[in-house]
C-alpha cells in the first residue's frame, strides 16, 4: 500500500515538506531525475543556514536580477525537472512578464521521455512555444562535454541573458566564455555556478521566482532605463555571496 502523507500549515516546516512532495511526486510522474532527488537535498542544507528565508544579499540580487532582464536584448529562462516540479507555474507567469522572453529545457539527466513529459506540463500552464526540444535546431556549446551541452539556436544560443534557476557549473561557465550575461539561483554560495555567475540569489527557488515577478512589475511601472542600469552597475556579486556566507556562519546550534 502506498503511504499518504498528510501535511499541515501548522507544521514549523510545512513550506519545505510541501517542496519535497512535490518533486516526490514530480519523480513519480517522470518529471524528475531521481538524481534530482539528491541535489535538493544538498540544497535544503543550506536553505537551513539561511533560515528558510529570503535573506538580505538575496533581496539585492534579485533586484539586480530584474533589471538585467528587463534591459536584456533577449532573456532565456533554462529548466530541468526540479524546476518543473517545484514552479512550473510561476516559471510561467515570469515568461509572460518579460516581453521579449523564452524558455528553453536543458537537461543533465538526458531522456526524451522526461523531456517530453516536462514539455507537456508546461504547455498545461500556457506555454505555447519551448525550446530545446527539436533536434534540428539543437547546436553545441563549445568546451562542454555533458548533455547540457546542447542549446537551442534560436533559444540559448542566441541569448544575452540566460536565467539559470539551477546548479550548473559546468555550462554557467561555458556560458560566460559565451560572452553572456548568466543568473542563477543557488543555495550553496560556494558553488562554481554561485562563484561563475554574473547575479547569484542565494535562496529557494520556490521563493525566488514570485519575488522575481514583483519586481520586474514595479520595475516597469517606476524605474527608467537610467534607473535599472544603474541598479546593475552598483551590484557586487562577490559582496553578495560574501553575505550570504556571514549570515550562514552566524547561525548558532544550541547544545543540549
Amino acid at each position: 500500500m502506498e503511504r499518504k502523507i498528510e501535511l499541515h500549515e501548522s507544521h514549523p516546516r510545512y513550506l519545505s515538506l510541501l517542496a519535497r512532495e512535490k518533486l516526490v511526486t514530480g519523480f513519480k510522474r517522470g518529471l524528475v531525475a531521481s538524481e534530482g532527488l539528491i541535489a535538493h537535498g544538498r540544497g535544503e542544507c543550506f536553505d537551513y543556514l539561511i533560515g528558510e528565508c529570503t535573506i538580505e544579499s538575496a533581496k539585492a540580487a534579485v533586484n539586480a536580477a530584474s533589471a538585467t532582464l528587463l534591459l536584456a536584448r533577449y532573456p532565456v529562462i533554462s529548466i530541468n525537472g526540479n524546476v518543473t516540479a517545484l514552479c512550473v507555474d510561476q516559471v510561467c507567469q515570469l515568461n509572460r512578464s518579460l516581453e521579449n522572453s523564452a524558455v528553453e529545457i536543458n537537461l543533465f539527466y538526458y531522456t526524451k521521455e522526461r523531456e517530453r513529459l516536462i514539455s507537456e506540463e508546461f504547455k498545461k500552464y500556457g506555454l505555447l512555444k519551448i525550446f530545446g526540444i527539436d533536434p534540428k535546431n539543437l547546436v553545441s556549446i563549445p568546451e562542454l562535454e555533458s548533455n547540457r551541452r546542447f542549446v537551442d539556436r534560436n533559444g540559448i544560443s542566441k541569448a544575452d541573458v540566460v536565467f539559470v534557476p539551477l546548479e550548473d557549473g559546468d555550462r554557467t561557465i561555458a556560458l560566460k566564455r559565451m560572452n553572456k550575461k548568466v543568473i542563477t539561483v543557488d543555495l550553496n554560495p560556494l558553488s562554481r555556478t554561485a562563484l561563475s555567475s554574473d547575479i547569484t540569489i542565494v535562496d529557494n527557488i520556490v521563493r525566488v521566482i514570485p519575488q522575481l515577478i514583483e519586481c520586474i512589475k514595479y520595475h516597469k511601472k517606476h524605474s527608467s532605463e537610467n534607473d535599472l542600469k544603474e541598479l546593475i552597475e552598483g551590484f557586487d556579486n562577490m559582496d553578495g555571496l560574501k553575505k550570504a556566507l556571514e549570515v550562514m556562519k552566524s547561525k548558532q546550534v544550541p547544545i543540549q
